[in-house]
Order: C-alpha cells, then sequence, then structure tokens
C-alpha cells in the first residue's frame, strides 16, 4: 500500500500539477493539506475518474485536508478531538481498507507565527490535542499513522540554514519538544527510520530563490504506530516535483506498506 501526503497549496492552483503527479506516481492513498477549498467545491470528479474515493474536511479560501483513496474507506471523521470551538480544518481520519487495515490521519498542524502570541499558543495547544490523540489511538493496538505538514522542523539538519529558522514557529523548542512527545508515545517517523542524511527536504519558499539554492526544509512526515512501522517497507521524497511547472512549495513525500 503506497501512501503519500501533499500539501498542494491549493486545489485550483494545483488543477493540473496534482492529477499530472497522481498519474505518475499512482499512490493508492494520497493525504492532502491545504486545499483551499469548501467541500461542495472541491473538483472531486477530477480525482473520480482517476479510481479514487475523495472525502474532504474543507474550508473556504485557506486551510482544508482530504484523503484521495483506490481503496474503501471506512469510519470516517473529521476535526481533531479535544476543542469543539476550534473552526479551523486541518485534520481529517478514516481506515484505508487494505490487506491489512490501516488507520490514516490526515493533519495540517498550524504554522504559529508569529512567535511569541496567540497563534503559537493555538499551534502548542493542537499539538496536545494531536498526541492526546495519539495516546488513544495506541490504545486500540491497531497499525495507524498520522501524516501531513507538521510546520515543525524536527532538528537542525532539517534546514539547510537552521540559524536563520532559531526564533521561528516552526523550529523553537517547544515545537520541537511536543514533535519529540509524539516519538516518545512509541510512534515511529518514517522517513529518519529509513534516512538519516541531512540535506532533505519537504519544502522550499517561492522567496528568494529557494528552490535553485536548496535551501529547504523538511516539515511533512509520517509518524508510524508500532504495528505500522512493522509494515514498512520505503519511504521517499518526491523532490523533483518541486522543480516542475507551477509547483506547490511543498513536495509529496510518500511510504510503501506491506498492507
Amino acid at each position: 500500500m503506497k501512501i503519500a501526503t501533499f500539501n498542494i497549496n491549493g486545489v485550483k492552483a494545483r488543477i493540473e500539477t496534482l492529477p499530472r503527479w497522481l498519474d505518475e506516481a499512482q499512490p493508492d492513498v494520497a493525504v492532502l493539506q491545504e486545499i483551499k477549498s469548501v467541500d461542495e467545491n472541491f473538483p472531486r470528479e477530477i480525482f473520480e475518474e482517476r479510481g479514487y474515493r475523495v472525502e474532504t474536511h474543507g474550508q473556504k479560501s485557506f486551510n482544508g485536508v482530504a484523503i484521495l483513496s483506490k481503496l474503501p474507506l471506512e469510519d470516517v471523521t473529521r476535526g481533531l478531538p479535544g476543542d469543539d470551538s476550534d473552526e479551523q480544518a486541518r485534520y481529517i481520519e478514516a481506515t484505508v481498507m487494505g490487506d491489512i487495515p490501516i488507520r490514516v490521519c490526515g493533519l495540517y498542524l498550524p504554522n504559529g507565527n508569529p512567535t511569541p502570541g496567540p497563534k503559537y499558543d493555538y499551534k502548542l495547544a493542537w499539538m496536545k490535542r494531536l498526541e492526546a490523540r495519539a495516546r488513544d489511538l495506541l490504545v486500540t493496538e491497531e497499525p495507524f499513522l498520522m501524516t501531513g505538514d507538521y510546520n515543525v522542523i524536527p532538528q537542525d539538519e532539517d534546514a539547510k540554514r537552521p540559524e536563520v529558522w532559531q526564533e521561528d514557529a516552526l523550529a523553537r523548542p517547544e515545537s520541537r519538544a511536543a514533535f519529540r512527545r509524539l516519538l516518545n508515545l512509541g510512534l515511529t517517523e518514517a522517513f529518519r527510520m529509513r534516512n538519516t542524511a541531512a540535506g532533505q527536504y519537504t519544502f522550499w519558499d517561492y522567496q528568494a530563490g529557494a528552490w535553485n539554492k536548496d535551501d529547504g526544509i523538511r516539515i511533512d512526515h509520517f509518524l508510524l504506530s508500532p504495528q505500522c512501522a512493522d509494515l514498512l517497507q520505503d519511504v521517499q521524497i518526491d523532490k523533483e516535483e518541486r522543480g516542475r511547472s507551477k509547483p506547490s512549495d511543498h513536495v509529496p513525500i510518500w511510504i510503501d506498506l506491506a498492507a
């Protein structure tokens, strides 16, 4: 089972890029962030004609997450538990019914800037809720993964120029500590399980020639439960997508599971 995550930075802006990538990469499941579309306006037909089931949790003009799956989906839920007042569309879950059912949690974690301030407080509170959800899922002892744009640079080697990110919400000690708390629950960071080299990025800003300078950061992650980590066969970043026409500022990262 090939599962990918991709912050597309607007489904309308990526209306040619995303289908092309799907046709070439052929993921069984694609978890999307920043669809920037309400559910009723999401161009689902483009993906359904490619054999994908489409589940969205959208919001006008910003945020929004989706799951596209060639396999049946069961028990689809929208919104991260823990705060009924949170109206931002950043989280969706579904069980992908492969040979081994996998609970897929798609997330678009808050950016948190500027810091300090209410946006950073919201980010840290959201991460606490995510930790609580992970704890609940771990109790089931069923394979699950949490994937998407975490807006967290876990370590200095995950940035070309770590010094410029020191006071940014993506790399502040509190953000990194919250990310480590997820790992310390027993989750596995899939990419680092297979690739420990520096210089591996998933995001390059549109400004200042970041792509041409390879001035990137790694902020899109797969965290796997122990039962899911046992199924991991491969993990890769589709870096070349950033150099193609009309790219997102993120690129896909995908895993292959024996499921």
